[in-house]
């Protein structure tokens, strides 16, 4: 992919090998004056992006503030959750607007879904070699 920036896949657990890896992908996401330094997992079948409590907490969304609620399927089908709008930095590329789904759902990653993520960035997935690129929709080949 040209003009796409390259990343490795994360073990998320030592002891189970290869097949622990998955796609991480490092960001800072932006809400107000207020940043975090994290890290999603790309997940082509998630149908919408995932934020976690801790996380909106930290970047200062207060639950009762927002109104639009969504509901989720799956495992995540239990908990409430709220549409919540978030700016994105990923890598060396312009910010961009992410639409999340913020779920009361404590123990889980950051879910990087096909609305709207998917929508604004190619991803190319080298498994085997443990490697993804990822460039903004915007970029032309």
């Amino acid at each position: 992919m040209f003009n796409a920036e390259r990343y490795p896949f994360v073990s998320s657990d030592a002891t189970s090998g290869e097949a622990s890896f998955r796609p991480h992908l490092p960001l800072t996401l932006i809400y107000q004056q207020k940043s975090v330094e994290t890290s999603g997992l790309l997940d082509t079948g998630a149908s919408v992006n995932v934020l976690p409590y801790p996380v909106g907490i930290e970047l200062g969304y207060e639950w009762e503030r927002q109104t639009t609620a969504l509901s989720l399927t799956g495992n995540l089908a239990q908990y409430e959750a709220r549409v919540v709008l978030v700016q994105a930095i990923v890598g060396q590329f312009d910010p961009v607007k992410l639409v999340f789904a913020w779920t009361q759902a404590t123990n889980l990653p950051i879910i990087l879904g096909q609305v709207n993520f998917f929508m604004e960035f190619d991803v190319c997935f080298y498994r085997s070699q443990l490697l993804f690129d990822i460039k903004p929709k915007s970029y032309q080949s």
